[in-house]
């Protein structure tokens, strides 16, 4: 699916009433190339007011005035291993929807069901190709939901 930044925005925004507490949702792509952005929508989505910003030097940023908290997390400094020490298997079995960058480097700390959003460059810098791969029926059913719109 092509998207601009305001499609990946709704994107999200779209996806977001259909998530429920525990949900891991996984983004993968290249530095720039929408990741944060379609956080951006989910956390509109959940009703979250505050700015949601990259957590890069964070790890972990927690957004928790929606209607579910929002655990945005992006582990690329993780590269080295450590994720296991930040508890993510709490956050990830928590009361909340987890969105995490760079998720290969916690690889063996996600759950079974998880979706990955893989997001790629294309020649026009406005507009990347996002591809959907669920893992679990609850995310098979999410994505069906999710594209049947477009």
């Amino acid at each position: 699916m092509m998207t601009s930044r305001e499609q990946t925005i709704a994107l999200g925004k779209r996806l977001a009433p259909n998530l429920m507490p525990g949900d891991v949702i996984v983004l993968n792509g290249d530095l720039g190339a929408g990741k944060t952005t379609f956080t951006k929508g989910i956390a509109a989505g959940l009703g979250i007011p505050e700015l949601v910003k990259s957590p890069t030097f964070t790890i972990i940023r927690e957004y928790r005035d929606g209607r579910l908290p929002l655990f945005h997390m992006d582990v690329y400094r993780l590269e080295q291993g450590g994720g296991d020490d930040l508890g993510l298997e709490e956050y990830f079995d928590g009361d909340g929807v987890c969105v995490v960058e760079w998720a290969e480097y916690v690889a063996d700390e996600l759950p079974d069901d998880f979706l990955a959003i893989h997001f790629k460059r294309t020649d026009d810098e406005s507009q990347r190709v996002l591809e959907f791969e669920p893992h679990g029926q609850h995310f098979e059913q999410l994505v069906k939901d999710l594209l049947a719109h477009d």
